[in-house]
């Protein structure tokens, strides 16, 4: 999985071809962190399909909020830097995330 903040959103997430999540997380959030081991498993299951990349909104709240991340955890799928689809606290879970990345996949 990539780490992605303010200065490589754009090239990591916006300009990348294909499909990459973005796991929006922070420090303080707990149910974030309990994801985590879920999204690492999503990560190797479908490394061939989608990239993985997670952001600390701790570092880039701005960019967060353009986002349209208001509340964490959200799970955000892109494809060609477009958003397609995200799941959201209170619906987000390990199920939820692979319902989506099926989806587009």
């Amino acid at each position: 999985m990539v780490a992605v903040g303010q200065d490589n959103f754009d090239s990591e997430v916006l300009e990348a071809e294909g499909l990459v999540l973005v796991d929006f997380w922070s420090d303080g959030c707990e149910p974030c962190k309990a994801l985590m081991p879920d999204i690492e498993e999503l990560s190797k299951k479908y490394k061939n399909q989608v990239k993985f990349t997670t952001f600390n909104v701790l570092h880039g709240r701005r960019l967060a909020i353009k986002q349209g991340v208001l509340g964490l955890p959200t799970v955000a799928l892109y494809k060609d830097g477009e958003k397609l689809d995200e799941v959201i606290t209170p619906t987000v879970s390990k199920s939820a995330i692979e319902e989506m990345i099926k989806k587009h996949i």
